[in-house]
């Protein structure tokens, strides 16, 4: 491994269900991740496959027309890219939280409908998710108030737990997202 820290590599967030609770299974570097000597400053990393059958999309039609329903079915995927604004705007007197609800229904079709309106940003999908932090910082928290604190360049896995994302920054945080559709056993 070169001379770089490996501060430099990636940090991974993994989380499950264990007697019925969603937990962190793990947090610690990417196991699978190099900081090339040859090429300074290049790295790399496989922080997480899956076995999949996709059938590649050869004929050049626009696979995510609006409208398209977020959440993917077994064995389909979606690719998002999500930037949060801090907390802060959720809290300001003239948010509109009817208006808000409305407008992620018609762009959000399939997830808005399980965001938790007991526990505002709460939801659960049928899916495993890459998350990642592109930029600024954000703070993902569990079904039962455990949270961990994820900056620029962390990834977290989620399979198919009870979460929410907190921006308790005061700037806006820039998220990738692959979600892959999943059978709950």
């Amino acid at each position: 491994m070169s001379t770089e820290s490996k501060s430099a590599l990636p940090r991974r967030v993994v989380t499950g269900i264990r007697n019925g609770r969603s937990v962190f299974i793990s947090d610690g570097l990417v196991p699978n991740a190099h900081l090339h000597e040859s090429i300074p400053g290049f790295m790399t990393s496989v922080c997480w496959a899956t076995q999949a059958r996709p059938k590649l999309q050869l004929n050049g039609s626009e696979p995510a027309l609006p409208g398209i329903r977020i959440t993917p079915s077994v064995g389909e995927t979606r690719l998002m890219i999500v930037r949060f604004p801090p907390d802060s705007v959720m809290a300001d007197p003239s948010f509109d939280p009817e208006a808000a609800d409305a407008e992620q229904r018609l762009h959000l079709p399939g997830l808005a409908e399980l965001f938790e309106h007991e526990n505002p940003g709460m939801h659960m999908t049928d899916s495993i998710d890459y998350d990642i932090v592109l930029k600024g910082e954000i703070w993902l928290e569990l079904d039962d108030g455990a949270e961990v604190h994820l900056r620029q360049g962390d990834v977290a896995i989620q399979c198919g737990t009870r979460h929410a994302w907190r921006n308790r920054g005061s700037s806006p945080a820039t998220m990738a997202f692959v979600l892959i559709g999943a059978a709950r056993s």
